[in-house]
């Protein structure tokens, strides 16, 4: 692939024809209807006007299909990002206030250029640092706190308090809130392809009209503003306030991490994260500089475009144009939707996160895991809104447990078990290879972590086993040697020479045994022996098991 190509990975998309583009075509306006609601619904959730929800729906979208790799994602509002924008901004300034929107322009520009940077110096690696299970707790989590956040209005309750004073909680509101909740799960689940969420938002506003639900005191969506955005240039907040916004940047590229996995996994293609964080990195500075919040890529968009049978990018391109044209023509029919019919949107597109399931799984697998991703739900809950707190804590859990498995590696005494493998000796119960032979194996590499627990192991079965004249080391699992290793592993030829025991290599790595052959500690010897194979190791086990002539 040219470097062109690389840097701009729409010209490596297929030359449309009428078929092609036909399918793009049902995919995009299938996404764009629903991306219409729900970028209203989500910048409510943002605390940001409701027409930002449309304009992050637009160019951003259209910058990250043409600059990422994962081109069948959909981008845009989405209910995590706008959780920790709300999240991110609580106490800095008043929900919807031009201080509130300059700060979350600057939250869309400090994680956009943060992605960038990252991208063009190869650091997507980083993504890799936050492994499935604190994730999917985090984002369990996050899901709880976007559903508390929406009762209320889908209740007709003005805050939680209300539920105190049952007076005040209004009918017509509860009523248009489980209604259009009802109608989105029913169709969710027999016609997930039909664009519900419009046919919801149409219908709640026309049956809204009528019933004069705005004059009757309740919460619409009320004008919004027609026509194109106009660029935004936020004033500077100071070094203290731009400080606070730095570690929510880094917690706002996880969903996309997600999406994007499952987009590939589908594809058969590996994952680009580098060219992938430069796209979503253009998208937050596009969405920024249009006055709107830090966007992401959608899963139930994503979803729904992969099964709408979106194909390349331009299925997002079509769904771009939709959204154009309903900013141009169609905003004012947007006037009379209830909010609580906002709010079940939210909860709809967020009620298939919430999985217990997966913790049980998690649980079967791998215990200390399950605890880690237990400790980072938790810790998102009672940190709110600072919500980065679960995902660094379970960054460091994570981190934690695997430097604790990389200092312990498995070291085995290894046996001849009757299916012809060598296995844990003592596990299986099994008979030394050959008297006086000491043979292990070590599962991990010989460098600082592990060359410590290697001689360990090596000199406490010489001191159980003062009779021990050889020692025999599997050395195939030793993929990478440093220079910690190397140290080692010459300190510990040394010892083996000065008590005239003899070392037997099998199945080195040509890589580590290049490494130890330039630090002097393969030099031909009596006392050292190198097989290439396991059989011949086991050969040379076998002879030395014979009693001699």
């Amino acid at each position: 692939m040219s470097r062109l190509k690389r840097l701009l990975p729409f010209l490596n998309w297929p030359r449309p024809d009428a078929t092609l583009l036909r399918g793009e075509a049902m995919a995009g306006l299938t996404v764009g209807l629903m991306v219409i609601p729900q970028g209203v619904a989500y910048a409510a959730l943002a605390g940001m006007p409701l027409i930002t929800g449309i304009y992050a729906s637009l160019l951003p979208a259209l910058i990250a299909v043409l600059f990422s790799s994962s081109v069948r994602l959909s981008v845009g509002p989405t209910a995590l990002t706008c959780l920790l924008i709300s999240a991110s901004l609580t106490g800095l300034a008043e929900p919807g206030s031009a201080q509130w929107i300059a700060l979350a322009v600057w939250l869309a520009l400090l994680s956009g250029l943060l992605q960038i940077v990252l991208g063009f110096v190869r650091f997507g690696w980083l993504l890799n640092l936050v492994n499935s299970p604190v994730l999917m707790a985090f984002t369990q989590a996050a899901a709880v706190l976007i559903i508390a956040s929406q009762l209320p209005a889908l209740l007709g309750l003005g805050a939680w308090d209300s539920l105190a004073w049952p007076a005040q909680v209004h009918l017509p509101s509860l009523a248009f809130g489980l209604g259009s909740l009802a109608a989105l799960m029913l169709a969710r689940r027999w016609r997930p392809g039909f664009p519900t969420v419009l046919a919801v938002v149409v219908a709640s506003a026309g049956i809204g009209y009528a019933v004069g639900f705005e004059a009757g005191g309740g919460s619409v969506i009320g004008t919004l503003p027609q026509g194109l955005p106009m660029p935004y240039l936020p004033g500077w907040p100071g070094w203290s306030v731009l400080g606070q916004l730095v570690l929510p940047t880094l917690v706002s590229f996880l969903e996309t991490a997600s999406s994007a996995k499952v987009d590939s996994s589908q594809r058969g293609q590996r994952w680009d994260q580098d060219q992938d964080l430069i796209g979503q990195g253009l998208a937050k500075l596009a969405s920024g500089f249009s006055g709107a919040f830090p966007t992401s890529s959608s899963f139930s968009r994503s979803a729904l475009n992969l099964y709408a049978g979106a194909r390349t990018g331009w299925a997002t391109v079509f769904s771009v144009v939709v959204v154009l044209l309903a900013l141009l023509v169609l905003t004012p029919l947007l006037h009379h939707v209830p909010m609580s019919v906002l709010a079940a949107i939210v909860l709809v597109a967020i009620v298939g996160l919430i999985k217990p399931r997966a913790f049980v799984q998690l649980w079967s697998i791998s215990r200390v895991e399950a605890g880690i991703a237990g400790v980072t739900f938790a810790v998102t809950l009672l940190a709110a809104p600072r919500l980065y707190w679960g995902v660094l804590a379970g960054v460091l859990m994570a981190l934690s447990h695997f430097l604790y498995l990389r200092l312990h590696p498995r070291i085995i005494e290894v046996g001849l078990h009757p299916d012809g493998s060598l296995r844990d000796r003592h596990l299986w119960l099994l008979p030394p290879l050959a008297p006086h032979l000491y043979a292990l194996r070590m599962d991990a590499a010989l460098d600082f972590a592990t060359a410590n627990g290697f001689e360990r192991a090596v000199a406490e079965h010489i001191t159980v086993h003062p009779d021990t004249r050889h020692v025999m080391l599997i050395a195939h699992p030793i993929n990478w040697i440093d220079a910690t290793g190397v140290e080692a592993f010459g300190r510990l030829r040394e010892q083996l020479d000065d008590q005239r025991i003899e070392l037997h290599l099998v199945g080195i790595k040509l890589p580590v045994e290049a490494v130890l052959q330039r630090a002097g500690h393969l030099a031909e010897s009596p006392r050292l022996h190198l097989y290439r194979t396991e059989a011949d190791g086991l050969r040379a086990a076998a002879a030395l098991a014979e009693p001699p002539d």
